[in-house]
């Protein structure tokens, strides 16, 4: 399996509909771990692959509530874990409890909670370019992603970091 798949999105509606390619990949009791920083990108690619799984409504950031649940094909959990200064602060959310195996969970700035991670998840890094362009790395964690990794390869493939968005 390969380390990393680095992609390159050039507007937030590419990192969208790159995200909504994913979500087809994405299965109930997945982890999605996003990392990078203020700004890059995390809520908008969270919007995408949620519209791929199904979510008619709105998906906004869950920075001052933490979490938000959204009813899909499949359920979403979006996990904003920004404000939280402790690990302890994350399991006193009841963390091991939102791990639900029927939904689709989704951590904004996962790094900082890697150790509560399963040891099975999809990192994905973010990172601002020029103008509205955003880097994008994934690597996956575990015997679950490597099942899947040649099919990500070619989901993310319009999207190469050789060959720029679609």
């Amino acid at each position: 399996m390969s380390t990393a798949i680095d992609v390159v999105t050039g507007t937030a509606e590419d990192t969208r509909k790159l995200a909504s390619a994913l979500a087809e990949l994405l299965v109930p009791g997945d982890v999605v771990s996003l990392t990078g920083d203020l700004g890059a990108g995390k809520t908008t690619f969270v919007q995408g692959a949620a519209r791929g799984l199904g979510v008619t409504e709105q998906v906004t950031s869950p920075t001052f509530v933490l979490v938000r649940e959204y009813r899909g094909d499949v359920p979403v959990c979006h996990m904003d874990v920004y404000r939280l200064d402790r690990l302890q602060e994350v399991i006193d959310l009841g963390f091991e409890d939102l791990l639900d195996p029927g939904s689709v969970i989704f951590v904004e700035w996962g790094d900082a909670i890697e150790p509560l991670l399963p040891d099975e998840h999809l990192r994905v890094e973010l990172r601002a370019d020029e103008g509205d362009a955003r880097r994008l790395s994934f690597s996956g964690r575990g015997i679950r992603w490597a099942g899947r990794w040649e099919r990500m390869e070619g989901v993310l493939a319009p999207w190469s970091a050789d060959g720029g968005a679609i």
